[in-house]
């Protein structure tokens, strides 16, 4: 792809294409045996800056909030955000690349069986602060009350010390948590699916935002992105549809 001077000074300004990582989605990005980021997120950047002919910069953050706020302060070029419409106040989105289930999970003993149940006046929702579930159910969630954990990862440390009646996250992060702790379910199903997606500050312009936009459904028709989910063991996130 030959990309014009002027949409190349507005994608990577400083010289050095800077990718915002956050971490607290597993689906997405990791860290391997050396401490060093992996994952899905980490080989869409590189083959970004591959195909603008400039080196990339991983910026490394542990919550979505963190991640997005280094985008929208433009201290990060582009990053990896499910979209929501209050991220999109300052970032331009690409159309959506993966599709992430959103899940509850309950302790063993709890009466909830239905995601349906979940909102009741009295029930406390355990979410990750500022991640795509704390912003979709502070939206959705009449009765019930929201707490906050510092980061996604942190969101079943939270649910067991706040004695909380229901955790929400990224479904399999929560089946790995299932697996590994003892007198914990999920209840049946999804109460949302997240499109993930690439995106920029708003302030780069259109036509920055274009070649991220055609970037990505190159990455979706070429079948990059599924043979990456297959490299990194991903289950439970589907590649989105094509857009026109």
């Amino acid at each position: 792809m030959s990309i014009p001077r002027e949409i190349l000074s507005a994608l990577v300004p400083t010289g050095k294409l800077r990718a915002s990582i956050n971490l607290g989605n597993p689906i997405l990005a990791n860290l391997d045996a050396k401490g060093r980021p992996c994952g899905v997120s980490i080989d869409l950047a590189r083959n970004f800056a591959q195909m603008l002919g400039v080196d990339v910069e991983l910026l490394v953050f542990d919550s979505a909030m963190k991640s997005v706020a280094a985008v929208t302060q433009e201290q990060a070029d582009f990053g990896f955000f499910a979209v929501d419409p209050a991220r999109g106040e300052g970032i331009a989105f690409t159309a959506p690349y993966l599709l992430i289930e959103g899940a509850y999970l309950v302790r063993q003993e709890s009466a909830l069986i239905d995601n349906a149940e979940v909102d009741r006046a009295g029930h406390r929702v355990v979410v990750g602060k500022g991640s795509a579930y704390d912003l979709y159910l502070t939206r959705e969630l009449k009765e019930a009350q929201i707490v906050r954990a510092p980061t996604s990862p942190a969101v079943i440390d939270t649910f067991i010390e706040e004695d909380a009646h229901v955790a929400a996250g990224v479904k399999q992060q929560l089946q790995a948590d299932a697996a590994r702790r003892s007198g914990l379910r999920l209840l049946p199903g999804r109460f949302m699916v997240i499109q993930q997606a690439m995106g920029l500050p708003k302030c780069r312009g259109e036509a920055a935002a274009s070649t991220l936009r055609a970037f990505v459904e190159e990455m979706k028709a070429s079948g990059f992105i599924a043979r990456a989910l297959q490299r990194h063991g991903i289950e439970g996130a589907s590649v989105a549809p094509a857009q026109d």
